[in-house]
């Protein structure tokens, strides 16, 4: 798969997976987490799976200061339902890193590594702000994304018009997506740990 550059330069995530280390699928249960598997997971890149990934990270990084985070180990509240606006998409981006999934999780094994019922839509006390706690210790973080700050490419609004015409060129396809991706790179590269872009609220 030929990729923006960027998206190796982005952000990783490692986490801790008790799962995975007892059916043997990574030693120690660490598993690391690029942008590009985010985006094979949704299918394109864009600043809603790019804002995703950073919200994960930077609750991950709140909870789990000294360690990697514990894949299956975290609750996620969002804010709004599941099929309201890009909710979907982002719960998708966070149940990938965090293991926290709806009622389709999976159930565990002998009551253990039960992921199923982790995620919540439409029940995050806070606002705009999905919320993450630890099972084992109840501390909690709210992740507030802001995307203002960093704005799409001046060119991006028309590029995209001429993309989208029946009779686009290869060019002006091409000429599109660079402009797309140049305000995911932005975000990604220059604003992870931006606070104007990711409001982090100790809650517990």
């Amino acid at each position: 798969m030929k990729h923006p550059a960027f998206f190796d330069e982005a952000p990783r995530i490692v986490v801790r997976d008790p799962l995975a280390d007892l059916l043997g699928a990574a030693e120690g249960g660490l598993l690391e987490y690029r942008y590009l598997d985010a985006v094979r997971l949704a299918g394109h890149s864009c600043p809603t799976v790019a804002g995703a990934w950073l919200t994960a990270r930077a609750a991950l990084r709140a909870l789990y200061p000294d360690e990697p985070a514990e894949r299956g180990g975290i609750t996620v509240q969002m804010p709004a339902a599941e099929d309201e606006g890009v909710t979907g998409v982002i719960a998708q981006v966070l149940t990938l890193v965090t293991g926290a999934a709806a009622g389709n999780g999976f159930h565990g094994i002998a009551g253990r590594f039960v992921r199923q019922g982790l995620l919540g839509f439409a029940d995050a006390p806070d606002g705009e702000a999905v919320r993450f706690t630890r099972r084992d210790n109840d501390k909690s973080v709210a992740v507030a994304l802001d995307l203002s700050s960093v704005p799409p490419s001046p060119q991006a609004r028309a590029l995209m018009g001429a993309a989208m015409q029946p009779n686009a060129t290869a060019a002006q396809r091409a000429a599109f997506g660079v402009a797309w991706q140049d305000r995911v790179r932005r975000l990604l590269l220059e604003h992870a740990d931006d606070p104007a872009v990711l409001r982090v609220t100790p809650l517990a």
